[in-house]
């Protein structure tokens, strides 16, 4: 039988334009199609090779077909592959993130974090019979209409006025969305203090993008919204499990009311989850709060049994001893490289993040908020990615994610490639 012919990667570019808008997924660069994955490593359809500081946006931390991982998957898939009906391998993991998330008493699932992120504020206007959301400029939680609301504007106005970063988004929801600067905590206490009474929630990235939080700034917002009655919702979709096993709250000694995980707690399948407060919680559960309080929430992958197992399999690996030290060390020297190579390289930049998830943000001032993150040389970013990219470096603009299958040997490669990125940058 004659072997399959192999299809370029220019050809699927071209198939790919004829069926999806833009040419691809709406997630990265549709230039590029991925093959496969293994360890820290992905090949494109061509067969050209990188280190991948992708990692699926996020989910792979312990890397591409981690073989213990694998063999989790494996076993379950002979059983059944999901059931919309509760699962043991379900209630294993919601056990599991109870005992890991400092504000989790009780879990309730979703199948992408966005989905979390929307059923946390709706959950938080429940609690509260409010219907104001406060969100800082700049911050991502999904694609609900709420979210939306100055994530990326390109128009800068006074807060706390929203603008809506995509169509389609009716004028009613701008009204019910106060915006407020991050790391300003004097601020936030402003508009607290004057629209607490409206205020359902505060929700946001402990870690917002790549911007830690200045000192006391999370601290001031429990305080804040503890005065006030307001549910604080910790966004820690992408820090869940990756800032410290118990993710920001736990490295920033701060608990939320609420916060949302995804992408590594689902082992990379399709699984999120709300965890919170069980006093909160209780609007998903009809039988405690009556018809008028109860908030429904359902999905057809919502506890998916794989999903489980990956997730349950790919926290094990992280509760090993030395697992985020390593991880720590990977991302410590990859910023080291940038640093070096830039200053050499004589161009302003700044290293912004945390060694476990940062990038290159090329300005001369210090990145505080979104608004410092706009004023940056974005043109440098995206020609410093290519020229990444280049020498076998797969990563996103605007991330750098570290994972565990990152070796030494990896890590000499991104040196190099680093070097040739800061030498040949215009």
């Amino acid at each position: 039988m004659d072997a399959p012919a192999l299809v370029s990667q220019a050809d699927w570019i071209d198939r790919a334009k004829a069926v999806l808008p833009g040419g691809g997924f709406g997630n990265f660069d549709p230039h590029i199609v991925i093959r496969e994955g293994k360890g820290s490593r992905v090949w494109d359809e061509d067969g050209t090779e990188y280190i991948d500081y992708l990692i699926g946006s996020g989910p792979m931390l312990v890397g591409h077909g981690h073989p213990e991982v694998l063999d989790a998957v494996a076993g379950q898939i002979g059983k059944g592959l999901t059931f919309f009906a509760s699962n043991a391998r379900g209630i294993e993991l919601a056990e599991a993130i109870v005992a890991s998330v400092a504000c989790g008493q009780q879990v309730r699932y979703t199948a992408s974090g966005g989905e979390a992120d929307m059923y946390a504020m709706r959950l938080a206007r429940a609690f509260t019979g409010r219907e104001k959301i406060m969100k800082f400029e700049g911050g991502y939680h999904g694609m609900c209409a709420e979210a939306q609301m100055s994530l990326a504007p390109a128009r800068l106005v006074n807060f706390p006025q929203a603008v809506p970063d995509s169509a389609g988004i009716p004028e009613s929801v701008r009204a019910d969305m106060l915006i407020a600067p991050f790391n300003d905590l004097e601020f936030a206490r402003s508009l607290i203090a004057e629209h607490g009474h409206e205020i359902a929630g505060i929700i946001v990235e402990p870690l917002q993008r790549l911007i830690p939080p200045e000192p006391g700034f999370l601290e001031g917002l429990r305080e804040e919204c503890d005065r006030a009655g307001i549910v604080l919702i910790f966004d820690e979709v992408v820090t869940g499990y990756r800032l410290a096993y118990g993710g920001a709250q736990e490295r920033y000694g701060v608990t939320p009311d609420l916060c949302t995980l995804g992408k590594i707690v689902g082992g990379g399948f399709p699984l999120a989850a709300i965890a919170g407060r069980s006093d909160i919680m209780a609007h998903f559960d009809r039988a405690k709060v009556g018809a008028e309080g109860f908030l429904m929430q359902l999905g057809t992958l919502s506890g998916n049994p794989v999903a489980a197992v990956a997730g349950l399999k790919t926290m094990e690996i992280l509760r090993r001893p030395g697992a985020y030290e390593r991880l720590t060390h990977v991302g410590e020297a990859v910023m080291g490289y940038c640093r070096d190579a830039l200053d050499e390289a004589g161009i302003a930049h700044r290293v912004v993040g945390d060694p476990v998830l940062f990038d290159v943000v090329f300005t001369d001032r210090d990145v505080r908020n979104y608004r410092d993150i706009h004023a940056a040389d974005m043109d440098r970013n995206i020609r410093f990615n290519a020229l990444l990219r280049e020498k076998g470096i797969f990563k996103p603009i605007g991330k750098v994610y570290p994972s565990l299958a990152i070796t030494d040997d990896d890590l000499a490669q991104t040196a190099e490639a680093i070097r040739y990125a800061a030498a040949h940058l215009t």
